[in-house]
């Protein structure tokens, strides 16, 4: 993931900051606890299309 484009991309939703897991090529919104895919280097940033993030699942730093 490029480090400029995350430093510009926000939450579609909340338009907060996004967390970037390399592990599961998602862009996490804290806030709204959704997970935005990472499709062959680009970002899939539908709500319609985000992972909500089930209230177990600890959301990386």
């Amino acid at each position: 993931m490029d480090a400029k484009l995350l430093e510009i991309l926000v939450c579609p939703v909340c338009k907060g900051p996004l967390y970037y897991d390399k592990g599961r090529q998602e862009l996490i919104c804290r806030g709204d606890r959704l997970a935005f895919a990472v499709k062959d280097g680009i970002p899939v940033m539908l709500e319609s299309e985000a992972r909500e993030l089930p209230a177990d699942e600890e959301v990386g730093k």
